[in-house]
């Protein structure tokens, strides 16, 4: 593995839905019981050197347009070195319920894009992207997993476009979770397709810190 692109003194804030969240605003505070703990014991164990300031804004059930409305006090004023943003589960699913007036693909894509260009023009952090991810291989057709399997593919496309936009780490988590499943059924890693157990979690965790290490 290659050195950790994290430096000593730095100040690193994830944001995010409940994946990200963890049990951070409660009896897993303050990073959550997750991928960012998981994450951030590995690079301790790696690196006890560095002195990284970790910070942890995830808060379950948010969409990309509830990181907007919070993102001045989140993470314009903590003003990290780094930013790691894991959104798009939410908003996929608010709009298969309701197409009308949820997060479609393109509203995903500008309200991404907005937050994004305004923590680039002011605070100017480094940036680690997550992809949306769905632990399931149903490709029937005939069930809602196969439909959000389907669309799933609009909302990771913009992650992936933010990512080359803004020069960003990308971590993309369905290929990460694609390859387990086909030597392990679903459930090893998640009770169901949206929120990975520990394993689910740490097999996150070990995906950022390739991305951070690449």
């Amino acid at each position: 593995m290659a050195d950790l692109c994290l430096q000593d003194g730095q100040k690193v804030l994830f944001t995010g839905d409940s994946i990200t969240d963890c049990g951070r605003r409660d009896v897993a505070a303050p990073l959550g019981d997750g991928y960012v703990k998981s994450l951030h014991d590995l690079i301790i164990g790696a690196w006890p050197e560095r002195r990284i300031t970790w910070v942890n804004k995830g808060i379950g059930g948010n969409k990309v347009t509830d990181l907007r409305d919070r993102w001045e006090d989140d993470v314009i004023r903590e003003a990290p070195d780094w930013l790691s943003v894991k959104i798009g589960i939410n908003d996929l699913h608010n709009y298969l319920a309701d197409r009308q007036n949820g997060v479609a693909p393109d509203r995903f894509r500008e309200t991404y894009d907005a937050i994004l260009t305004r923590a680039a023009a002011t605070i100017k952090p480094r940036m680690i992207l997550i992809t949306p991810f769905y632990i399931s291989d149903d490709r029937s057709g005939q069930s809602f997993r196969s439909i959000v399997l389907n669309l799933l593919p609009e909302y990771v496309a913009t992650v992936e476009d933010m990512a080359r936009k803004f020069g960003a780490r990308l971590a993309r988590l369905q290929p990460t979770f694609e390859r387990q499943l086909k030597h392990r059924p679903a459930d090893t890693y998640c009770p169901e397709p949206v929120h990975p157990n520990r394993t689910g979690h740490l097999l996150i965790a070990q995906e950022v810190l390739r991305v951070l290490c690449e």
